[in-house]
């Protein structure tokens, strides 16, 4: 089985290594579906019509147009190409799951997928038309159509036409056009993406908040591991973890152990582990089911090796539905607390430290709209999260009649891990303004790193300046892992 970090390079433009002998099952399905077909009886998407025109029969003759026209017919995408790496990750899948011998495919047809890849020759993929249902019909359609010598490439960085791809047109075979575009790989390649951004993200919310501890002179009590044992939760139990390794030897935390009159710290600052713990369960239980699904042969019919072939469906995309709403709510909720703690620095009376962080309040405002942002980015965040894996609407004239949107809810998660993005760069600008009315005190070894990346791109916040981009620049901090880096998370 392919692993989650062979994907995650692979997005990045590092070299897919396809498993050993898969030529060899890739022809051995060929074989088997060449072999029933000249028994002249009717397979499905092979010699008949698709979807509601299954029991059309298709004349040998005309076998080839048939699987052309699906590749045209079916590339009805609409909305803004995927990005690279996104289409880097669907190459990778889609060659990954024919290539195990149960679509039928010529060992040519994934070849061709190899070598786009290969030469970073990408297919424009619109983003928007898939329901998840018969797999990711319209943008694997257009994935395909490049094949052929049709549809649209992106060539250093250019929009082309498709025959410019640099690969010999394909004459596709019996079932290849229908093994192409039916499967979950789309929708799985978006989902692993943000899934891979939410990972990042979790660890970098884990140092924004180990830093707001710090800046509020909260304790470090509610992080002993012996709390988190007696619960079991493992997630709850490796984010304890994660934060008492970040606020190790602290000396704004050594300063107030004795004479600190109170007596606990408001959730958003002691229920970290069992928020953030949370979220991480969800997360490995998605990159569980996504890895499963990476590796997985979702079209339809399938060929046995002992000649079978199969109709199912596979192509149905209810786990990665699941997965991508799961994802959504741990966004939303790391977004959530760390708001509660934006706000919480922010207040004079919760904080200790001078309202908004910022000396001479009145004359200057400091933090107080940026907290309304980092609201307002919560506010979506939780309208976004609104599973969509629940809100099945039928097609293809009642044939498809139960659909599992999860390519919509893949693609909606990039727009809730931009706003946790831009959420967390407000956390870390208020925890580290914080950690300013500390000193002399220094707080632990990581955290003075996490204080120093703030600092490297915004000063501090002696007077009213332009916000925006001392929150933009922080935002690309987080974006590129710079934060996410600074912890270690046990396994």
């Amino acid at each position: 089985m392919i692993g989650l970090a062979a994907l995650r390079a692979v997005m990045a433009g590092a070299p897919f290594a396809m498993p050993v002998g898969w030529q060899q099952a890739t022809e051995q399905g060929a074989a088997v579906l060449a072999a029933r077909l000249a028994e002249d009886g009717p397979i499905y998407g092979v010699n008949t019509g698709f979807g509601k025109l299954a029991s059309t029969r298709i004349a040998p003759d005309k076998l080839a147009q048939l699987q052309l026209n699906l590749l045209r017919s079916h590339a009805a995408g609409t909305g803004a190409p995927l990005p690279a790496p996104v289409v880097r990750l669907v190459l990778a899948l889609k060659a990954l799951s024919l290539s195990r011998g149960a679509s039928g495919v010529r060992v040519a047809v994934v070849d061709s997928l190899l070598q786009l890849l290969a030469t970073d020759v990408l297919p424009v993929i619109p983003s928007k038309g898939s329901v998840g249902a018969s797999g990711d019909l319209a943008p694997l359609a257009h994935c395909a159509l490049v094949l052929v010598g049709e549809g649209e490439v992106f060539l250093n960085g250019q929009r082309r036409p498709g025959a410019e791809s640099g690969i010999a047109p394909l004459t596709l075979g019996p079932k290849e056009g229908l093994a192409l575009l039916n499967g979950t790989q789309v929708s799985t390649a978006i989902a692993l993406a943000n899934l891979f951004a939410a990972q990042d993200l979790l660890r970098t919310s884990l140092v924004a908040g180990a830093l707001s501890v710090d800046a509020a002179r909260g304790s470090d009590t509610p992080f002993d591991a012996r709390i988190h044992a007696l619960r079991g939760q493992p997630g709850q139990i490796r984010c304890a973890a994660a934060l008492r390794g970040l606020m190790a030897g602290s000396e704004i935390r050594d300063s107030h152990r004795e004479g600190d009159t109170r007596v606990q710290d408001p959730y958003s600052l002691r229920c970290q582990p069992q928020v953030a713990g949370a979220c991480l369960d969800l997360l490995d239980n998605a990159a569980a089911v996504l890895q499963r699904e990476a590796n997985a042969v979702t079209d339809n019919p399938l060929v046995m090796a002992d000649g079978d072939i199969l109709s199912g469906g596979n192509f149905h995309a209810e786990p990665v539905a699941f997965a991508a709403d799961t994802i959504a709510l741990a966004l939303a909720e790391l977004g959530a607390i760390s708001e509660r703690r934006i706000a919480l620095l922010v207040d004079p009376v919760l904080s200790g430290m001078p309202a908004f962080l910022v000396a001479e309040g009145g004359l200057h405002s400091g933090f107080m709209i940026a907290q309304v942002t980092a609201a307002a980015l919560v506010a979506e965040n939780r309208a976004l999260a609104t599973p969509r894996s629940v809100d099945s609407l039928p097609t293809s004239a009642n044939q498809e009649d139960h659909v599992s949107m999860a390519t919509g809810a893949a693609l909606r998660l990039g727009e809730m891990a931009e706003n946790l993005s831009s959420i967390l760069s407000i956390e870390l600008l208020c925890a580290a303004q914080g950690l300013e009315f500390h000193r002399p005190l220094a707080t632990s070894a990581p955290l003075e790193a996490a204080h120093a990346l703030v600092r490297s791109v915004a000063a501090p916040w002696d007077a009213d300046r332009f916000m925006a981009p001392d929150m933009e620049a922080v935002r690309l901090l987080v974006q590129h892992g710079a934060f996410a880096a600074l912890v270690e998370l046990p396994a």
